[in-house]
């Protein structure tokens, strides 16, 4: 069974938002055009309480885009974003999320970041995103949203890991590119990982 994987079209990662990424909007056609030709869609949602670590507002004179030691884990520090309950952490409205069928929520800790969909960044803790795939019988996972060069990147990586055929909808994503080509680097470790790039128009009828 196959599933689509919706990450992170939020509204502070869309264009206006806190953490604008750069035709961020653009995501949320290839999803709703694709969520219909799923038996099985599935989001998530980054949801950071409002004193989350990864914020450069939490550590004096630090600034966004520094990379810190947090936990013994290097974080980079983002700007305060999709705060629980918070206007920026809604999906964008324009996003179809009436036909998703679960939320997965993540970010949630203050003392550790969670960039993929399954796991927090230490693989210390499962979003139980795996566990309902599993449950579901899905074997194969089609991923798209935001950032391609962040939370795309560490969920197909963990879908990887966990076994499961993954898919890359690459006109489906878009990058933050905290260095320039960021984004295409992050396309090719996909890819020698085992992740196969499609575009959207290969996985709607003719």
């Amino acid at each position: 069974m196959k599933a689509l994987l919706i990450v992170d079209i939020q509204n502070d990662f869309c264009p206006g938002g806190a953490l604008e990424v750069a035709e961020g909007d653009q995501t949320v056609a290839v999803a709703n055009a694709l969520i219909p030709h799923f038996e099985l869609a599935v989001a998530t949602q980054d949801w950071h309480p409002a004193n989350h670590k990864s914020f450069a507002a939490m550590h004096p004179w630090r600034y966004p885009g520094q990379v810190i030691d947090l936990n013994g884990l290097q974080q980079i520090l983002w700007p305060i974003h999709c705060v629980q309950g918070s206007f920026g952490a809604e999906f964008v409205p324009e996003l179809n999320t009436a036909a998703i069928d679960r939320v997965f929520v993540k970010g949630t800790d203050p003392e550790i970041d969670s960039y993929s969909g399954f796991f927090d960044n230490g693989h210390r803790k499962a979003t139980g995103l795996g566990e309902y795939l599993r449950e579901k019988g899905v074997d194969e996972v089609y991923v798209l949203g935001l950032a391609l060069d962040v939370c795309v990147k560490f969920t197909v990586l963990d879908a990887l890991e966990l076994g499961f055929a993954t898919y890359l909808v690459e006109d489906g994503c878009r990058g933050v590119n905290l260095k320039p080509g960021d984004s295409d680097a992050a396309v090719r470790e996909m890819k020698a990982k085992g992740a196969v790039v499609v575009q959207s128009a290969e996985l709607l009828p003719a």
